[in-house]
């Protein structure tokens, strides 16, 4: 059982990163300003390069035959694993960058536990991933800091889209059985120890502008169990469209 959980954690962990940079992706030449561009599709192409470290790894773990590609392009909704967050839609620029907020902040506190797993492959992968996300980190809280200090109208967007997707965050910090399984055997952390430094962050940023910390306590989950929204399937129909149509297709 230890095995099958360990590749289900690490499918959650390609997971993230896949579908967030296919999101990030979107925005190739459509960016607000050139470098704001660049800077995106730089994420994307760090977050591309983690989603193969770790789906390479699962694959090795599930000991099928399924080698990074194949299960990126060849699982159906249901069988991907990432955080609801990170398959909402770009919106505006100010949605985007909440989105990205919310999630670096705990992606970095999560690789800086991760480094310390039981696991070496997994604490070899999570060091070579937290020295880009720290990056992303200081990237997005600049960006809300600048957005919701900015003009009235780019502080109101900021707040709308922090307020919006305040109900994605909990499951980023609640954790289930697996979770807590792989916790025991000091291969993951306990998501709940990244609760309070995740909030005093958030908190922390928040403060250096007049932006207000959202307040709700209802949270929606089921993600990491393969329970999505209607938006990871336009996700992956375009993501999966050429190996789907030409399957076995080689560069």
């Amino acid at each position: 059982m230890l095995l099958d959980d360990k590749f289900e954690y690490l499918l959650r962990l390609g997971d993230n990163a896949l579908i967030l940079s296919q999101r990030l992706s979107q925005w190739c030449g459509k960016g607000p300003a050139f470098e704001e561009d660049m800077a995106l599709t730089n994420t994307a192409l760090d977050l591309i390069g983690q989603a193969r470290m770790w789906l390479s790894y699962a694959g090795e773990v599930e000991d099928r035959g399924r080698d990074e590609d194949a299960l990126a392009f060849l699982r159906d909704a249901h069988q991907f694993r990432n955080l609801l967050l990170l398959e909402q839609p770009n919106g505006d620029y100010a949605v985007t960058i909440a989105r990205q907020f919310y999630f670096d902040t705990w992606h970095c506190l999560l690789l800086q536990e991760l480094n310390k797993s039981a696991d070496s492959r997994i604490a070899e992968i999570a060091e070579k991933a937290l020295k880009e996300v720290r990056y992303h980190l200081r990237r997005s809280s600049d960006l809300v800091v600048r957005l919701g200090d900015g003009t009235a109208e780019s502080q109101r967007r900021m707040q709308a889209a922090l307020d919006d997707l305040w109900m994605y965050t909990g499951e980023m910090l609640t954790p289930d059985e697996q979770d807590e399984l792989l916790a025991a055997q000091n291969i993951v952390p306990d998501p709940a120890i990244l609760r309070e430094p995740w909030l005093q962050y958030v908190g922390s940023v928040l403060r250096e502008t007049k932006l207000t910390m959202p307040t709700g306590t209802w949270m929606q989950k089921g993600g990491k169990l393969g329970r999505h929204t209607e938006h990871l399937g336009y996700v992956l129909a375009e993501m999966q469209f050429l190996q789907r149509a030409y399957p076995g297709a080689k560069w």
